[in-house]
């Protein structure tokens, strides 16, 4: 019976899912791929990942630290002469790829190492966007991780004609960047001004210290805008928020720039 699941499949896709193949590294379509959405098997079309937990390792296949609750079984893989971890998907147990442990790229230390070609993507509908730009943005991505409504959380930076920076290159005083989180989110869960009063809360930019980060144009906090009318609602709210401010410490409003997210590594 589970041969039926993978008769509508390409040969190529057969291979992988049926006959546990794999396909050559950096040519899958979703390795470089990072759009809100869900992920599901290619044969069965069961949900597996959820984008949030989609991260770049390097590695050339896309990669998840974890997936959906009861998605994917294991098991034990001596098939390249060392022992390895193969998942599969837990409904018509097609192969998918491996998973790992022990490498540290990711707080939960986990690399499902999964084929473009035994996945298919499904976009989240509806989705808002706004970018924050301040500098506890690694402690504001954990807060906004495990907020309800929030959909997927990238880290990089946004500015203009700053393609390809390396870290090194993304620290120097002459670069003209922001170094940002970009979030996806449900207005119907959360609302923009409950993910600014997040963000307000917990940036330090916005709160103390404001004249010493100040010198350094990338950890000003900015609000990076899609829409007018999140630029309205974030302008009345700074206003709210930060009616006794100085001008010179006011937070920035600035139209979204194209986004570069930074490799996990």
């Amino acid at each position: 019976m589970k041969k039926n699941y993978f008769n509508h499949l390409s040969i190529n896709e057969r291979e992988i899912l049926e006959n546990k193949g794999t396909e050559p590294p950096f040519s899958g379509e979703y390795n470089d791929f990072f759009v809100p959405g869900i992920f599901m098997c290619k044969a069965c079309k069961s949900p597996l990942y959820e984008s949030r937990t989609k991260f770049n390792s390097g590695c050339g296949w896309p990669s998840f630290d974890a997936e959906i609750h009861k998605s994917i079984i294991r098991h034990k893989d001596l098939s390249s002469g060392i022992e390895r971890t193969e998942i599969c998907c837990a409904v018509c147990e097609g192969h998918l790829g491996h998973v790992f442990t022990g490498e540290k790229i990711t707080n939960k230390d986990t690399r499902h190492c999964v084929n473009s070609l035994s996945i298919e993507f499904k976009a989240y509908e509806n989705l808002e966007r706004v970018t924050l730009g301040g500098i506890n943005l690694l402690h504001l991505l954990k807060i906004f991780k495990k907020t309800n409504g929030i959909f997927q959380t990238s880290f990089g930076y946004m500015g203009e004609n700053i393609q390809n920076l390396t870290l090194n290159e993304l620290h120097k005083e002459s670069t003209n960047h922001n170094e940002v989180i970009d979030i996806y989110y449900d207005s119907k869960m959360i609302s923009l001004i409950s993910v600014l009063q997040i963000f307000f809360k917990n940036d330090i930019t916005s709160l103390s210290n404001r004249k010493l980060v100040n010198k350094r144009n990338k950890y000003k906090s900015v609000i990076f805008y899609y829409s007018n009318l999140q630029k309205n609602v974030a302008r009345d709210l700074i206003k709210l928020q930060f009616q006794n401010l100085e001008d010179e410490f006011s937070i920035k409003l600035i139209k979204a720039l194209p986004f570069y997210r930074v490799d996990e590594y």
